[in-house]
């Protein structure tokens, strides 16, 4: 399972609605400006805290999800890339040794 790719999706799922939220928040102000109830800059001011907050959610949100990934890999026993990496290296250094051994008894 690659869980980065599914991840990567999630997060731009979580754009994706973003960016709708800023789309349909901009119409909702651009009307309260059209009937008098807030001015321009109040509605940007707004739009610009709610969208702050989402994207800051949307960074937390990234972060337990990966956190509750390797949990669950570890959990089920998955080894993590840098853990395979270091038994490919012993293993690397153990066919060298021996090698070495072999060489040494047909010397």
């Amino acid at each position: 399972m690659d869980n980065n790719n599914w991840i990567q999706e999630l997060f731009t799922i979580g754009m994706g609605t973003t960016s709708f939220l800023a789309e349909k928040l901009t119409e909702v102000g651009d009307q309260l400006v059209r009937e008098g109830k807030i001015e321009p800059e109040q509605a940007r001011a707004i739009i610009d805290e709610v969208v702050d907050k989402v994207k800051g959610e949307q960074g937390n949100l990234e972060e337990r999800m990966q956190l509750q990934m390797r949990h669950l890999f570890r959990d089920f026993g998955v080894a993590r890339q840098s853990e395979v990496d270091e038994l490919r290296g012993r293993i690397d250094r153990l066919e060298h040794q021996v090698r070495d051994l072999e060489n040494k008894l047909w010397r």
